[in-house]
């Protein structure tokens, strides 16, 4: 019962969320363009449960993995010929630019998620930050020259206000060699402090090397909470959603420079295990963390491979440059070729997934 609540179900949860928003966005420009929607399924395969309501029929299939929305026209196998009043409607008829915007739909609608549930987070809880007082100051360090100490509460740098030890961070990072004035709190006292930052060379999330300055201070650990108003849980959430979005695609383009190994790309059951152990922390942090794979779900997406919408967008350019379909064809061959590289990465990340959880 316990790996049911704790792993399975908000997994399965926060999967058929995502994956209803992604399809929703094809289905409502779908709809939009009065394209005729026959089927809007969540899962594939077998359908379990469905009900037809006007043209569509809204489906729960038994293999959650994913999902469609199908539209009359869209596929070249069509078993009976179209009416006229059907011909207008079909997807195929609609220009191509209307057919790439319902293609961009479901992906785009992915990241307008990942908007909405990180403004509705930091709209009911706030914006959790590190504290920007000091834990510890390095021997012969910048801040040590300077006259910082252990305990130290950072006020402001160089006259901007400083609310995280991340703003103390932006603030110093490409001031090697300058001076910097610092006024910091200490007991009940306002002092001004000038440091000069030094270049110093640390590694990035990816492992790569980078020139950076430095003072030396070590943060506390303490963290609090900022309430923000409607407006500000907005702009925080663009800004959040986009450095997500930033580097997922700096991920991928790492992934294929080798800078980061395959062997660290995780899959359904990865997601799983993190979904489960959020959930058995709190129910609260599974919110900011669908925003994070919605983001990822949405960019993926948009690879230019056959098989995903990305590949499909990469056909209508094409028809779109050349005035004309690709060949019936070319497109089955780049499917199946799609569908092969599909099918060899989900065997690399259940590899993955598996050889972590033997660890």
């Amino acid at each position: 019962m316990s790996f049911i609540s704790y792993y399975l179900l908000p997994f399965l949860v926060i999967l058929g969320i995502l994956i209803f928003f992604h399809e929703l966005g094809h289905f409502l420009v779908a709809k939009c363009f009065g394209v005729k929607v026959l089927k809007f399924s969540l899962g594939f395969g077998k359908k379990i449960v469905g009900k037809k309501i006007g043209d569509t029929e809204y489906l729960i299939s038994v293999i959650p993995l994913g999902g469609y929305v199908k539209m009359l026209g869209e596929s070249d196998d069509e078993t009976e010929p179209l009416t006229p009043e059907e011909e207008e409607r079909s997807f195929g008829h609609q220009h191509v630019l209307k057919r790439m915007a319902i293609v961009t739909a479901g992906p785009m609608f992915n990241l307008l998620l990942a908007l909405i549930v990180f403004s509705l987070f930091y709209v009911a809880v706030g914006k959790q930050v590190m504290d920007p007082e000091i834990g510890q100051v390095r021997e012969h360090s910048p801040a040590e020259v300077a006259g910082l100490k252990k305990g130290d509460l950072i006020v402001s740098v160089d006259g901007t206000r400083v609310r995280s030890w991340d703003d103390i961070k932006e603030a110093v990072h490409n001031r090697a060699g300058q001076s910097v004035s610092m006024v910091i709190r200490r007991d009940q006292y306002l002092l001004t402090f000038t440091v000069i930052p030094e270049e110093s060379v640390s590694k990035n999330i990816f492992g790569e090397k980078i020139r950076t300055a430095l003072i030396g201070i070590v943060a506390s650990g303490k963290f609090k909470t900022i309430a923000l108003t409607t407006g500000s849980a907005i702009v925080e959430a663009a800004q959040r959603t986009w450095e997500i979005i930033w580097l997922t695609c700096l991920t991928v383009v790492k992934l294929f420079e080798r800078v980061i190994p395959i062997k660290t790309i995780g899959g359904p059951i990865l997601i799983g295990q993190m979904t489960g152990e959020l959930a058995h922390e709190s129910f609260l942090y599974l919110i900011p963390f669908m925003a994070v794979i919605s983001v990822n779900l949405g960019i993926l997406n948009l690879l230019p491979v056959p098989i995903l919408d990305g590949g499909f967008l990469v056909f209508l350019l094409i028809e779109l440059i050349i005035g004309k379909p690709v060949s019936l064809k070319k497109r089955d061959l780049a499917q199946k070729a799609g569908l092969f590289l599909l099918i060899m990465l989900m065997i690399v990340v259940l590899f993955n997934d598996i050889t972590r959880l033997f660890k």
